[in-house]
């Protein structure tokens, strides 16, 4: 495969990498696969319209991104409006979609791991035209990026730290607000304290990520008014692994869910994979099953029989 990779030196862990040293052993690894693979190392406020040009390109089998959440996310969107197949380095803080696509988190062994990949259909998910691979939430969520972005880190360390703090001041003041939505015909209006939509059904892990994205359907998650201690214990179902499980918890599934927000009085937000967005009273989200193109690690027994051949 001919494949260019563009580079965001400003995300995660390529800020404190040696890229001249990385870039060439990328092009090492790939070119023993028997893959052309060129390199671009670009600043962060660069990657859109590089990720832009390069999905135009006529000469090229794919593409591969290496960024955080946000790059992948934005990488997502340009490949799929492009038919373009994504291979994906994660550099950044909680690596999600990585996660789904079981790419190693470490951005030395992902480049192993996807010179031997192939390319595999994934679902992607957009929110009133824009895509998104892991998630839109608003209420909780939105409420505790918001009071994290007020916040100053520089460190992948700092930035969990600052997730923390908020998560903390949110349970002390969690959002309540009525919503209606419609998901494959069925209508509903409830009072809730968050919302998610998941690009399929989160796993049962404390990062709450799909284990699987190749399953045509969104998951859809709504939680009863919380108080302070409906917050906490919330978190703590989360973080084991267990948010299925609590009670104030509501779970479905669908392909095309729509909301509105009756009382709005102020501006509101949401959150896109990661990034704090303005919110209108109306939203629609849609699953575009297959639509995306990945490429993604051999599965372990598969890689293993080539290994010993």
């Amino acid at each position: 495969m001919r494949l260019q990779a563009i580079l965001n030196r400003d995300g995660g862990t390529f800020r404190t990498t040696d890229m001249d040293a990385y870039v060439k052993k990328a092009e090492t690894v790939f070119g023993a696969a028997g893959h052309d693979l060129d390199c671009t190392v670009v600043a962060g406020d660069e990657m859109q319209a590089t990720l832009e040009k390069t999905a135009g390109r006529d000469d090229l089998d794919g593409m591969i991104a290496g960024g955080g959440d946000g790059t992948i996310s934005s990488a997502a969107g340009v490949a799929w409006r492009a038919g373009m197949p994504l291979g994906i380095i994660p550099a950044g803080t909680m690596n999600l979609f990585a996660r789904s696509l079981k790419v190693p988190l470490d951005i030395w062994q992902a480049l192993d791991a996807l010179a031997d990949g192939h390319v595999q259909e994934a679902d992607i998910g957009s929110v009133d035209g824009r895509a998104f691979v892991h998630q839109f939430s608003a209420g909780l969520h939105a409420r505790m990026v918001r009071m994290r972005n007020t916040m100053s880190f520089k460190s992948r360390s700092g930035k969990i730290a600052a997730n923390v703090r908020a998560a903390f001041g949110v349970m002390l003041d969690p959002p309540v607000f009525d919503v209606e939505y419609h998901i494959d015909g069925r209508h509903e209006r409830r009072k809730v304290s968050t919302i998610n939509v998941s690009n399929n059904a989160f796993g049962e892990n404390g990062l709450l990520y799909a284990d699987d994205v190749t399953g045509g359907h969104l998951g859809f998650y709504t939680s009863k008014p919380l108080g302070p201690a409906g917050v906490a214990k919330l978190t703590f179902d989360i973080l084991r692994g267990r948010l299925k499980d609590n009670e104030d918890v509501t779970e479905m599934k669908g392909t095309a869910i729509d909301l509105h927000f009756p009382r709005v009085d102020r501006k509101i937000n949401c959150v896109i994979d990661g990034e704090l967005l303005p919110m209108g009273r109306d939203v629609s989200l849609r699953l575009h099953p297959g639509e995306l193109k990945v490429i993604v690690p051999k599965p372990e027994g598969q890689a293993a029989a080539v290994a010993a051949a």
